[in-house]
Parts: structure tokens; sequence; C-alpha cells
């Protein structure tokens, strides 16, 4: 038997809270989704003004790295992509009803060494929401550090 963290409306809360101060700052509306380890949202804000399409999108990036166990971008950076053409995942994008996605703004949660959750961004360019998600992940860091648990910070994440 394991024993398993969970991720609790609170460290959601608080991850999207850091990401949308990166996000006026670095001045870009966001849609963020933070999702439990099987995918399913916890916790999900769009920004007045965001794009409407902005929760779909922010919710698949965020079950896809939950899903994963990797940042959505890693499945088209060349050349080894498992998603572009030619690559072994080619189309993979095409699963689960179209929810997996194979762009920039979803990054798995990563406690302890397990995944636990993932966070999906959608409004920014690649660059912005990679910021956004990287700023949630640090305040989440911070959040649990005092109490002995080690959170990944970092874009590229592939567990």
């Amino acid at each position: 038997m394991k024993t398993a963290l969970k991720l609790e409306l609170a460290e959601a809360r608080h991850m999207i809270a850091a990401a949308i101060r990166k996000a006026q700052e670095i001045g870009v509306l966001e849609t963020i989704c933070i999702a439990d380890d099987g995918g399913y949202p916890i916790a999900m804000d769009r920004m007045d003004g965001a794009r409407i399409t902005g929760p779909q999108i922010a919710w698949n990036k965020a079950f896809t790295a939950a899903g994963h166990k990797r940042s959505t971008h890693l499945f088209t950076t060349p050349p080894n992509g498992p998603a572009l053409p030619g690559n072994e995942a080619f189309g993979i994008q095409l699963s689960f009803e179209g929810r997996f996605a194979a762009f920039v703004g979803g990054f798995p949660i990563v406690v302890d060494g397990a995944v636990i959750g993932g966070i999906g961004l959608s409004g920014g360019n690649g660059e912005q929401d990679t910021k956004c998600g990287v700023a949630a992940l640090q305040a989440l860091h911070e959040r649990l550090a005092p109490q002995g648990h080690a959170v990944l910070v970092e874009a590229d994440i592939k567990k």
C-alpha cells in the first residue's frame, strides 16, 4: 500500500493566485486550471477579459500534463518530440476526444517525486504561459517546503 499526497482547493487557489500575479506583472490575460492526478479540475480562474476559449484549453493542458506526466510542449519540441510527424506518438493530440494538448502551457505538478496533478494555462504566448506556470509551481514549492516537501519548479518536466 502506498500513501499519496493529494492537492486540495487551498493549494490550487494559492497556485492560481501566483499565476495571476505573474500574468498581471507581464501584462497578459490568462486562464489557469489546476487539476488533480486524474486530470480533473480542482480550481480554474479566467481573468477578466481573457479569451472565452481559455477554460477548455487550460483544462486540456492540465489534463494532459497530469495524465501523461510531462510538460505538454515536450510532445512537439524538435527534433525528438514524440508527437512530431514521423515520431512514435504522431497524432496523439487526437486522443481522448481531442482533449490531449500537445503544445506549450501544461505542466505536471510533481511533489516528492510523484505527479499529483497538472496546471494548464491559456491566454498568452508560449513564453508567457510558461512564466505564469512556473510562478504557480514556485508558489506551491514555497508553501510546502516548510512541511518538508519538494516541488519540482521548472518548465521542462518529464516523469
